[in-house]
């Protein structure tokens, strides 16, 4: 894969995850009188931020020990 489309791919990853954040902070604001204070909009993200960079570990050790004959 190119560098190009190496940074293509991760521009639209990050780009996404901005997108549902986003909607997730809509809705959670739409509901009515719930609200969520600045520590809640901290953990939300930093949720989701580690949530994605375990799946992206998880899934570069899968492809790593596949090329290498582990599997």
């Amino acid at each position: 894969m190119s560098s190009k489309s190496t940074w293509i791919a991760v521009a639209v990853a990050i780009a996404v995850v901005i997108v549902v954040i986003g909607l997730m902070a809509s809705v959670w604001t739409g509901l009515g009188d719930t609200g969520i204070s600045a520590a809640g909009w901290v953990a939300l993200v930093l949720g989701a931020v580690v949530t994605l960079a375990l799946g992206i570990g998880l899934m570069a050790l899968v492809f790593i020990s596949n090329r290498r004959g582990y599997d």
